[in-house]
Parts: C-alpha cells; sequence; structure tokens
C-alpha cells in the first residue's frame, strides 16, 4: 500500500494505475498551461482535440484496428449500447442471435424485446447458473449480428476464445475486460465498453464500430441515438464527458508505453489469475464458482466452504486493507476483480491474507 491507499478489487468503479492518479491530481489546477483544470476547458479547443485525438489513435495502435473502425465516445453506458445497438442495426423483418450468459446479456436482450425487434436466443447457460460459456453454438444464416458479452463480473466467467460467426458481424460488450488481452477485431462490427471497469473512470463509454455497421443506421432515428452523429463530429456532437476521456487517454498511454500492448497484459493478467485460481484449487476451504474452462481472469468469484464465514472474511478483510471482495449483491458469496490496474503483488497480498483467514477458520 502506499499513502494510506487499499487494496481495490471493486468490480467497477475499480483500481486505476497508482501513475495516472498522481499525474491527474498534478496536473488538475494547470493542464497543459492552460491555466484551467481539465474539467473547466473547452471541448472545441485544441488542449481537448489532442486529449480524444490521442485517446482515439492509440485504442487503433492497441487493438491494431484498419481505417475501416471508427472510435467513439458515448454517455450512457454499456446499458444504453444495449437498446441502441437494435435500434441502429435492426430494420423490419430482421433478426439477431444473442448468446445468455448471465444478468448483462439478459438486459440486452430485455433491450432489444422492449422495441420488438426480431431476435433469438442462440445458446445460454442458464440452466447451470450462468456459471460457463456455452460451446459449439449454431447461430443463425440470416442474422444482422451476434450479441456476446465477453466477460461476466458477476459470475466470473469469461470468452476464452470468441465464437465463430462466419460473415455475421460479432458484437460485443468488453465492458469488463476490453484492453486486458490481444483481440482480432476483425471479426467484430461493434465492441463498446463502460470504462469504469477497465480502462478510465465512469461517465464515457467505448464504441469501436466498422464501417459496414456505422451506414446501416436508419435516418429516422433521434440525432443522440445514431451512431453516424458521433461518428461525424468525432464524438463531439454534444459536450462528451471530457475528464472520462483525458483518464482513458491516459491509461491507453500506460498500457501502450508502461505495460508494452496488450500481448504484455494479458500475460500480467494471466499470472494474476492464475495465482488466485491456483490457491483457491489447492485446497477445500475456498471453491471457485465458474466452471474452470470459462473462468474469467477479470473476476474471480468464489465462495467459502463454511458460508457463514463470509461475512467475517468479508469484514477482515476490510480491516486488513483489502475493500470490493464482497460478491455482488444478486448471487453473494466472495469476489476479487483483478483488472489491468491491479498489480501482481496485490493479488500475492491477497492470497497471503486467505491463507491467514484459512489458518485462523479452517
Amino acid at each position: 500500500m502506499k499513502e494510506n491507499r487499499i487494496y481495490n478489487f471493486n468490480a467497477g468503479p475499480a483500481t486505476l494505475p497508482l501513475g495516472i492518479l498522481e499525474e491527474i491530481r498534478d496536473s488538475f489546477l494547470n493542464f497543459k498551461g492552460s491555466g484551467m483544470s481539465i474539467t473547466e476547458i473547452s471541448h472545441r479547443s485544441k488542449w481537448f482535440d489532442d486529449v480524444i485525438n490521442d485517446a482515439i489513435e492509440r485504442t487503433k495502435r492497441l487493438l491494431n484496428l484498419n481505417e475501416n473502425f471508427h472510435v467513439l465516445f458515448l454517455q450512457g453506458g454499456a446499458s444504453m449500447q444495449f437498446c441502441m445497438i437494435p435500434m441502429n442495426f435492426l430494420r423490419e423483418g430482421m433478426s439477431a442471435d444473442y448468446v445468455n450468459t448471465g444478468i448483462w446479456s439478459t438486459k440486452a436482450i430485455k433491450e432489444a424485446q422492449i422495441q420488438g425487434k426480431q431476435i433469438r436466443v442462440a445458446a445460454s447457460s442458464e440452466d447451470k447458473n450462468f456459471s460457463y460459456i456455452p460451446e459449439n453454438v449454431q447461430f443463425s444464416d440470416n442474422a444482422v449480428y451476434v450479441h456476446i458479452t465477453s466477460n461476466n463480473t458477476i459470475k466470473g466467467t469469461q470468452w476464452a476464445s470468441f465464437p465463430d460467426t462466419g460473415s455475421i458481424p460479432l458484437v460485443a460488450d468488453m465492458s469488463s475486460d476490453i484492453m486486458s488481452r490481444p483481440v482480432n477485431a476483425d471479426k467484430f462490427g461493434l465492441i463498446y465498453a463502460g470504462a469504469q471497469k477497465n480502462i478510465g473512470p465512469a461517465g464515457v463509454c467505448m464504441v469501436i464500430i466498422r464501417d459496414d455497421m456505422l451506414k446501416m443506421a436508419p435516418d429516422r432515428l433521434p440525432s443522440m441515438l445514431k451512431y453516424t452523429t458521433f461518428a461525424s463530429k468525432n464524438s463531439m456532437y454534444n459536450t462528451p464527458p471530457c475528464f472520462a476521456i483525458y483518464t482513458i487517454q491516459l491509461v491507453l498511454k500506460w498500457l501502450e508505453e508502461t505495460v508494452g500492448g496488450l500481448d504484455k497484459m494479458g500475460e500480467i493478467n494471466r499470472k494474476k489469475g492464475r495465482l488466485l485460481y491456483d490457491f483457491i484449487d489447492s485446497g477445500s476451504f475456498y471453491k471457485g464458482t465458474a466452471e474452470p474452462e470459462s473462468r474469467s481472469m477479470m473476476n474471480v468469484t468464489f465462495r467459502i466452504k463454511d458460508e457463514n464465514l463470509e461475512k467475517l472474511f468479508i469484514q477482515e478483510s476490510l480491516k486488513n486493507g483489502f475493500s470490493g471482495l464482497k460478491g455482488h449483491r444478486s448471487v453473494g458469496g466472495c469476489r476479487a476483480s483483478i483488472y489491468n490496474a491491479t498489480t501482481i503483488e496485490a493479488v500475492e497480498t491477497l492470497v497471503d491474507f486467505m491463507k491467514t483467514f484459512e489458518r485462523k477458520n479452517g
């Protein structure tokens, strides 16, 4: 720990690299010599132009995006995308496939159904309480897109590899694992991610959309609900969330220049995941809740053999400098979110605490 900071395992809003927080603090009152805070400068200024354009270029480099992709920054979070996606892509007589792997997929399905759009649930893991990722899914030949949630923060599951959808564009909610590993973007028509879990603070959603998908948006939609509105104005049709975009830019710079890119980030995340899962699997006191082949490298969910001890575990963890280890209210149990900014040291220290707790209470 540093300067009384605790080990932050919250699922979102989540931990950010300490160096970035320090840089924001040090420049907050006078951004780039402007005499103003980043929260005060005009979004039409060169200062902010430089911020948003650098964030876009770094996103393209990190994900190896070609010129057919647009990087947008929208408000409304990933939840707004649940309705915008079918609104922009599903005209009358068209249908899309969805894979249901838990609450966020369920919400996306619901938002499409509210609009009366034709969708098909091509696969679901609800039969086992969303503890696994479906395999060998058969998709419709005429689907406009296939929608998946790449990582489930609540159930602790993640697509280890993405499904083969052939020529059908893949649309993915990557809110909780974007920039955590290399991704072959060519198979995706659209990627979206609420920033507050892995790349920045709450208040902005990154949308990466392919040109052919962008052109599908019908003209008769409200301006604020059309992707073309934001693509044509470099995400500045209205005032964007400047501070959140600025923080994303700093995180992307950190990923590119300090970490060394997504291959390196993926290696670090796999190491953190192995440290925690190997310990959980080493005995019978703790038990993982997701099936091993579907386990998330971002959100490690587990129970304690005697579930009555879980409340004590959370209390003791807070006393010992660990935050965010309580499982989601809908499922209970325990959860450690180990996003990009969570250090290997933090995970090692958590494992040491878990060993101590087991010795005292096992």
